[in-house]
């Protein structure tokens, strides 16, 4: 008995299975959550409930990280409810250089986004303030600009000079020229940018909204353009991204570069506006450089 006291007591216990006892083992209860319910965050990687977000207008209310939106979410967001007619809805791409698969990407990212092409334009109000706005959506093929993303909003730009209306386009999202369209995509560039200075010419006001990302082709001509040039924060703005840069310099890059802080600071843009403030910023422009005729009413 004495011995007993003595022996090594073991580390470990021995659980039996509920069967071995004797006892029922209730199933485990299967919850289905349904797909979409829940977000990650690109920036903070917390999970964020989906309504949260939608209702925080896609921004992270942990971290503050703007997602990017499409073309009919950022109109719902800023223009006038009810107040949106679109113009030129029937351009659609064809296929001039018999480019590869480039039938089959479009139709893809028509299926993707719900639109006929990479912009969507339009007039409407902000605050009550008529205007003429172009929105290019970054879901329609990285948000890249063919002959009629270009020619959309030249004729935007044409509607705003002939009335007398201020010019807004929101970069949401901006590759480059597609190249499925070769010489045809690039010249856009140039075609934007002249019908950019008739509207100065005529003493229109031009509002540029850049968003991530805004690069490329789309950036180096109308997107940068603006007599006022806004931005959300954190977004990626320039020509080339900073990948290539560093790989073609061989030299490491500043923190931060080509976020939209870093160009506010090179004094490449005028003012970083949070998303939740981005209509009303939008509707003080407009109201201050709003143009009266003859008998004192506010004509844009």
């Amino acid at each position: 008995m004495l011995k007993d006291l003595f022996k090594t007591k073991p580390k470990y216990i021995t659980v039996r299975p509920p069967q071995e006892l004797g006892t029922r083992q209730e199933p485990a209860e299967k919850r289905d959550i349904p797909d979409g319910l829940w977000v990650k965050c690109d920036r903070c990687n917390q999970i964020v409930y989906h309504k949260e977000l939608s209702k925080n207008l896609n921004v992270c209310p942990k971290c503050d990280y703007h997602f990017r939106i499409g073309a009919k979410e950022r109109i719902d967001s800023l223009l006038d409810e009810g107040s949106f007619h679109e113009i030129n809805s029937g351009l659609t791409s064809t296929n001039p250089l018999n480019f590869p698969e480039y039938e089959s990407k479009t139709k893809k990212s028509q299926k993707a986004t719900g639109l006929t092409e990479g912009v969507i334009t339009g007039t409407g109000t902000i605050e009550g303030q008529p205007l003429v706005c172009a929105v290019i959506d970054f879901g329609f093929m990285g948000g890249s600009m063919g002959s009629v993303v270009g020619e959309k909003i030249t004729r935007a730009i044409e509607y705003a000079t002939e009335k007398g209306l201020p010019f807004v386009c929101i970069s949401s999202g901006g590759g480059g020229a597609r190249m499925h369209e070769g010489i045809l995509s690039l010249m856009q560039m140039a075609k934007t940018c002249m019908a950019l200075n008739r509207l100065a010419a005529a003493g229109g006001l031009y509002i540029s909204v850049l968003t991530d990302p805004t690069m490329g082709g789309i950036y180096a001509s109308f997107a940068s353009q603006g007599d006022i040039i806004l931005a959300e924060p954190g977004a990626l703005i320039g020509f080339a991204g900073p990948r290539v840069i560093q790989q073609t310099i061989r030299q490491t890059l500043p923190p931060g570069f080509q976020t939209s802080e870093f160009v506010l600071e090179h004094g490449m843009i005028d003012q970083i506006v949070h998303r939740k403030n981005l209509r009303a910023t939008l509707g003080f422009f407009l109201k201050f450089h709003a143009r009266e005729d003859k008998g004192g009413q506010a004509i844009g």
